[in-house]
């Protein structure tokens, strides 16, 4: 029999030392969660979904295991991406940020992401200047004749900590302003104005934002001082993330800042990893046209957030038909319990079967708790999925199948695919269809009971062109379900 000690406990990988290590959040039971957002000066991609999408599954499973998850998830608003689109296409920077801002929303709706606070840096631009002096007070940073502000990182010793970059060339960056720097490798936390561009007074002079300061400011200011996840993809360990680290340590003198950093692996494409430059970006608003929200959530959680996920129409496919496979049997399981009733005593069979549902539901619960593996999780459902299929409908086990069925509502409460099939309106036209279909079952077995088979096969046949599956089973019974 299978050993239960309850669910197993949380662990995660940071990316601070790829340590795999227990999960305790820095005040029990409350996990604050900040995740990068997007810039948002063009469409959102299959990447960003990735990462949003990987976040979402991370948080729902916490929430899961109990505990209450603050998600702030920010939007850039102002940034030379987004200054340089405007003023290529002679528009004001603000319909840029309007109009890719719906388009990003319009992405988490579709994908059932929430969030449960969006700042804008523009929201935000006093708590960011006031910031920047607090670090220049600090000694941290330090004012070019230009106007702008540079985040001084020999006056921060740990610098390179968190992306393993320890010698001082690995970190030069910003090499556009490096006359006006004491340093190749300061950054800027502020941007002094230039004509034609948007501008917000400051002490030090006109300007706006540097890109790393923003996320430290919003973050701190809606999670504290310090908290427990920073997610984003692992293209910005550095130097996005790297920057925000030290120059919040040093504002805050509070170490660590963040205690556990997350990160998503690459999204690529044949291999290669999706750029502008490559021109393979796939927008996520044109995928969505071609494979359905849910078949797109099911393949980006697919893989461990933490691998290479390659794009593929194959994998698609498959991904599609495992969440077919799944919501098939989950409406013919639901409509199995209903016409099934509790034994008083449970065979041999059906306890073998509970028995290795169980094993499912501890297979499950271990893959998430070890770095929230979403691939193993899935791999878990998939062979629950093939034991209902093959023993718990057939025998109509009500005790294995509901175990089954609680099972399959905690995998979605994390993978969010199946929402309408648990919830009642998966089957079109409800109850009335539910009862036709069942009369054309019973007419289509009277059939094969009188040998007419042809009509018989010729009605699963026409059936199954409309996307209903039927599965004649030993002694004559048959069981559907819509596909």
């Amino acid at each position: 029999m299978i050993k239960w000690s309850g669910k197993p406990t949380i662990r995660v990988r940071n990316t601070m030392g790829q340590r795999l290590e227990e999960f305790k959040p820095l005040k029990p039971g409350i996990v604050r969660m900040y995740v990068c957002g997007p810039t948002v000066y063009d469409y959102t991609h299959i990447g960003h979904a990735r990462t949003y999408v990987a976040f979402d599954a991370i948080k729902r499973y916490l929430v899961l295991r109990g505990y209450h998850v603050i998600h702030v998830q920010n939007i850039t608003d102002i940034d030379d991406k987004i200054i340089n689109r405007a003023q290529r296409e002679n528009r004001d920077w603000r319909e840029i940020v309007d109009e890719y801002s719906r388009d990003y929303f319009d992405m988490l709706k579709k994908l059932n992401i929430k969030v449960h606070i969006h700042p804008r840096v523009t929201e935000h631009i006093k708590e960011i200047i006031d910031f920047i002096q607090g670090l220049i007070d600090k000694g941290y940073a330090y004012v070019a004749p230009s106007g702008s502000v540079y985040f001084n990182v020999d006056a921060y010793p740990e610098y390179g900590s968190l992306s393993g970059r320890f010698h001082p060339e690995d970190w030069r960056q910003e090499e556009d302003v490096l006359r006006e720097k004491k340093n190749p490798y300061d950054f800027a936390l502020w941007k002094a104005w230039k004509p034609g561009e948007p501008y917000w007074e400051a002490p030090w002079g006109r300007g706006r934002p540097g890109w790393h300061i923003e996320c430290s400011v919003m973050s701190s200011r809606y999670l504290g001082e310090q908290f427990d996840i920073h997610g984003g993809g692992q293209d910005l360990i550095f130097p996005h993330h790297e920057n925000e680290k030290a120059q919040s340590e040093a504002y805050f003198s509070k170490k660590p800042w963040v205690k556990y950093w997350l990160h998503t692996g690459y999204l690529t494409i044949r291999g290669e990893k999706m750029s502008k430059s490559l021109g393979n970006i796939i927008p996520f608003r044109e995928a969505a046209k071609k494979w359905n929200p849910s078949v797109l959530r099911m393949w980006l959680l697919s893989a461990h957030y933490r691998t290479q996920l390659d794009f593929s129409e194959e994998s698609l496919a498959q991904a599609e038909a495992n969440l077919r496979r799944i919501r098939g049997t989950v409406s013919e399981l639901a409509r199995m319990l209903e016409r099934a009733t509790p034994e008083g005593r449970i065979s041999d069979d059906e306890l073998k079967a509970i028995e290795d549902t169980s094993h499912a539901y501890l297979e499950f619960h271990e893959a998430m708790s070890n770095d929230f593996n979403t691939a193993a999780a899935l791999a878990s459902i998939l062979k629950l999925t093939r034991l209902v299929n093959s023993t718990i409908i057939p025998g109509e086990y009500y005790t294995a199948g509901m175990l089954a069925l609680r099972l399959y509502e905690e995998f979605n409460s994390v993978f969010s695919v199946i929402d309408d099939v648990l919830y009642g309106s998966a089957a079109p036209g409800g109850e009335t269809v539910e009862k036709l279909i069942e009369l054309i079952v019973s007419v289509r077995q009277e059939l094969r009971k009188r040998r007419i088979y042809d009509i018989a096969d010729s009605i699963r046949s026409e059936l199954s062109q409309l996307g209903i599956r039927l599965y004649d089973h030993p002694g004559g019974k048959t069981t559907w379900r819509i596909e």
